[in-house]
């Protein structure tokens, strides 16, 4: 990337922080659903808010499940928060909501669309009586390539965020988050996930995944990473033909939503 390339990257990451939310009118704080007694946590991506996860979240309601979605620390502010906070505070914001859940509910179930995944695999290998994981473009490995990577960690310190990348596929339905890619934030992205992946052989719970073959930001081998270390004897693994990155928000929705309920049903804990 040229220096002056690079300039206007960070510039226009500035900008946006006038108004850092893309789609801020949606509703993406933190919610708890009443329902049965079978419940499920739902964890949100990076720089997204809980308005990702709630079209989903609305799905397993009506199908009779408690449902609740946390907002975790940095997000649905600004993306300078975001760069305060470190990954285990992400983490414990999770175990925290799982905590609130587990009260009223006697089975929980985890689910998260990509780094939401990756910390739903984290809470799982730390309480191995949550009944199952529901893993959406689960973000065990960026599409970045390895200098890419380490340029970001080398940047990190003096270069604030980056735009992200324009062309990508396009929602079916709205998603709200920043509009940058903040860049410390992000390395502790990439934390997570090294500090997640040998935690992966701790994993028993019944695991369904879900990917999306056009998406662009995750590595999609994550899927095979996961399943080449978890010890499930349960496991599902579906490919989305149509849908980009964040598969529960695009336009095959009603499929993932479908095989999201049967895989739950399939387990016949009520």
């Amino acid at each position: 990337m040229s220096l002056n390339k690079e300039q206007s990257t960070v510039n226009e990451a500035h900008t946006s922080l006038a108004t850092p939310l893309q789609n801020p009118e949606l509703e993406g704080a933190s919610f708890y659903w009443e329902g049965g007694k079978i419940g499920i946590l739902l964890i949100h991506g990076f720089t997204a808010t809980t308005a990702e996860v709630r079209p989903l979240a609305k799905r397993f309601n009506e199908a009779g499940y408690t449902v609740s979605a946390v907002l975790l620390p940095g997000h649905g502010t600004t993306p300078e928060n975001l760069n305060k906070t470190s990954y285990t505070d992400w983490v414990t914001a999770s175990e925290r909501a799982y905590f609130e859940l587990k009260k009223k509910c006697t089975h929980i179930f985890v689910g998260g669309e990509s780094a939401g995944a990756v910390l739903a695999l984290h809470l799982a290998s730390e309480h191995p009586e949550i009944k199952g994981l529901l893993l959406y473009a689960p973000a065990m490995r960026l599409a970045s390539s390895l200098l890419r990577k380490f340029v970001m960690v080398l940047a990190s310190p003096f270069v604030f965020a980056i735009q992200k990348e324009s062309g990508k596929t396009k929602d079916e339905m709205e998603w709200q988050g920043y509009k940058v890619n903040p860049l410390k934030a992000g390395v502790q992205l990439l934390r997570l996930q090294w500090e997640t992946k040998p935690r992966l052989s701790r994993i028993y719970q019944p695991v369904l995944i879900i990917q999306a073959n056009l998406d662009q930001t995750v590595d999609l081998k994550s899927g095979e990473i996961i399943l080449q270390r978890i010890q499930s004897a349960v496991r599902e693994s579906h490919w989305m033909e149509q849908s980009g990155h964040v598969v529960i928000l695009d336009q095959e929705f009603e499929e993932v939503a479908d095989i999201s309920l049967k895989f739950i049903r399939k387990l016949k804990l009520t």
